[in-house]
């Protein structure tokens, strides 16, 4: 049976592009450039890169990146857009949770939930790390985003999904936060490229702080620094709290 992000992302390539989230590439760029000291001579691996967005940009200012996901709809839109730009970029279909690369790459980068909590259990969200750790060299860094588990602690899921209900995109319905689990359960709603309407009952992991410095620590990661992370504007001055949806995560092997 194929899962919820699956059949969301099977014909969403065009859609996604239109995201408020997917529009902070530039700034995001700037910020890895930064931590990896602008050394193009890194290899860059782009776990869940989507549409190639910050693939394509990395590439454009000289660094060698490896884009990888599991939907072929979005990374046939990488793909046409790398062409466009006359760029040769390597978008692959593999899935995260079973990767065949072993110590190849200086750097990954996994942004904007590119698969880590969509997982249906802890266990494959935990696979996905575990694959990634295993295609890194040593010494390597691992940025990625993923959701806060601070925040429904003292906000509304539901509140923070209102106030994007007029933006272009995905539109969501919380049907419960489960503290036990820290899983929202919610009804996703979206236009696909055909202009078909779809409803899709999903469900993502929010991670605390310190499960994820655990996690971490147990693949072999020395060096953690958890952040707020704000789209488009990353940076180590932002404090992680309870008022980020999505935190920042850097780690060094």
């Amino acid at each position: 049976m194929r899962q919820w992000y699956e059949k969301l992302f099977e014909n969403y390539g065009e859609q996604y592009d239109k995201e408020s989230f997917t529009q902070g590439t530039i700034g995001e760029c700037d910020f890895i450039e930064k931590e990896l000291n602008y050394d193009k001579s890194l290899r860059i691996i782009d776990v869940g890169c989507g549409t190639g967005r910050h693939a394509i940009e990395l590439t454009k200012r000289g660094y060698s990146v490896t884009g990888i996901d599991l939907s072929e709809s979005q990374l046939k839109k990488a793909r046409e857009k790398a062409d466009r730009e006359n760029l040769k970029i390597d978008f692959l279909k593999h899935d995260a949770r079973s990767l065949p690369y072993y110590k190849q790459f200086d750097v990954a980068i996994m942004l904007c939930e590119g698969g880590f909590p969509l997982m249906e259990t802890d266990e494959m969200n935990f696979e996905i790390l575990e694959n990634v750790a295993k295609s890194l060299k040593s010494p390597a860094k691992l940025i990625f985003t993923t959701l806060n588990g601070l925040f429904p602690l003292l906000h509304s899921i539901d509140d923070f999904h209102e106030t994007g209900k007029h933006e272009e995109g995905a539109h969501y319905k919380s049907d419960g936060f489960d503290f036990m689990t820290m899983r929202d359960h919610n009804v996703t709603t979206f236009i696909d490229d055909d202009g078909n309407e779809h409803t899709l009952v999903c469900n993502e992991r929010y991670y605390m702080p310190s499960e994820i410095k655990w996690l971490l620590k147990s693949l072999g990661f020395k060096k953690i620094e958890i952040f707020g992370a704000k789209i488009g504007a990353y940076s180590r001055e932002d404090k992680l709290s309870a008022e980020d949806y999505e935190m920042l995560v850097l780690a060094e092997s």
